[in-house]
């Protein structure tokens, strides 16, 4: 299973660059959008665990 900044971005309605500069330390999130974050980070480790099939590029 494959994850890019686009496709993070595309799941949380947010830009890659916006991916790109929270990845950089260059862009601070609010809480929300941590929050926002952190549940698509949970979907899908939980998915890579259930597959067992992880690529991260």
């Amino acid at each position: 299973m494959k994850l890019s900044q686009e496709e993070l971005a595309n799941k949380c309605g947010l830009t890659r660059q916006t991916i790109n500069a929270i990845e950089n330390n260059k862009y601070d999130p609010t809480l929300a959008l941590a929050f926002k974050l952190i549940k698509k980070w949970v979907y899908f480790l939980s998915r890579v665990t259930l597959e067992g099939n992880f690529t991260f590029y």
